[in-house]
């Protein structure tokens, strides 16, 4: 029972780090000094100065990184609620609130999947 439990903390950590991993390093398109990603646009000019700005206002891609932080506040938020159950529950006690929430984190990673490519469209 502890190995399963184990299982399931090392389960909801690797998660998380990988949630965390794709919002931050997502870069789409790298090439002749411009690289294009989630959250800015960087071009590098002559004498290695990288300039960058923030991505366009387009609403696909703001609903892109809204599901991003929705994704990852839904596994922090199943992560501690499976601790709190954990030490809360009966013996036996089953952790629906845990899979609810992040069965929620997976859904919404499925759905930002679905809007970026609907923005690489444009």
């Amino acid at each position: 029972m502890l190995l399963l439990l184990l299982g399931i903390i090392v389960l909801h950590v690797a998660v998380l780090v990988l949630l965390f991993v794709a919002t931050i390093v997502s870069q789409w398109i790298v090439g002749n000094g411009h690289a294009t990603d989630l959250w800015q646009n960087c071009s590098t000019t002559s004498g290695n100065v990288q300039h960058c700005f923030s991505s366009s206002a387009n609403e696909w891609l703001q609903s892109v990184q809204a599901t991003m932080i929705l994704s990852i506040i839904f596994s922090v938020l199943s992560l501690f609620l499976f601790f709190c159950q954990l030490f809360t529950l009966t013996k036996g006690g089953r952790f629906y609130i845990t899979g609810i929430f992040q069965i929620l984190a997976g859904k919404l990673d499925i759905i930002k999947k679905l809007g970026l490519s609907e923005v690489m469209k444009w």
